[in-house]
């Protein structure tokens, strides 16, 4: 039972940052597009790389550096391109939240969803290799894995739903610039 609090520990601790994902889907929550999808989405994303760390994949990627600086180049100039146009969205302001570009459709949503979460190389430093590295030296990892997975599929839907209830309050503001 140990290992199962760690594993949910340590994943909480994780996901209480606001990264591109969690981002995502707290716009999603407040325009209401797509919430139940997106946190499926994210959830099933960070579910299985999770499995992946603690499976062991962990131990091969920092045995392969080349894939580690794949990912982290490669996921840099996404989060930068991204970043960007979110502070030139902001920069320019009077727009509010809307729903077009990644939220016009759902698989624009979905896509965008997918992209964030697996181009991102912070989801693969902390899933696959610190919550894979740490589960490997439990007594049992595959339990600190399913108190991960459970924190993971608890917290993904609450980030949706605490936007939910400010929708409201935010109404007539510029909340993609909250």
């Amino acid at each position: 039972m140990q290992a199962f609090f760690a594993g949910f520990g340590l994943g909480l601790s994780l996901i209480l940052a606001i990264g591109a994902q969690n981002d995502f889907v707290l716009r999603a929550g407040l325009l209401r597009r797509y919430v139940f999808i997106v946190c499926l989405t994210c959830s099933v994303s960070d579910a299985l790389l999770i499995y992946l760390g603690v499976s062991g994949f962990g131990r091969f990627v920092q045995s392969a550096p080349i894939v580690i600086d794949a990912m982290r180049y490669g996921g840099a100039i996404f989060l930068f391109l991204y970043g960007a146009k979110s502070l030139y969205s902001a920069w320019r302001g009077g727009t509010g939240l809307n729903a077009e570009g990644e939220f016009s459709t759902l698989p624009a949503a979905v896509l965008t969803c997918l992209a964030l979460t697996w181009l991102n190389p912070h989801v693969y430093l902390d899933t696959v290799v610190l919550l894979g590295s740490i589960a490997v030296q439990s007594a049992q990892p595959e339990v600190f894995g399913v108190g991960a997975i459970l924190q993971v599929l608890c917290f993904s839907f609450r980030w949706a739903t605490v936007p939910g209830c400010l929708h409201l309050s935010l109404q007539g503001r510029a909340p993609g610039r909250f």
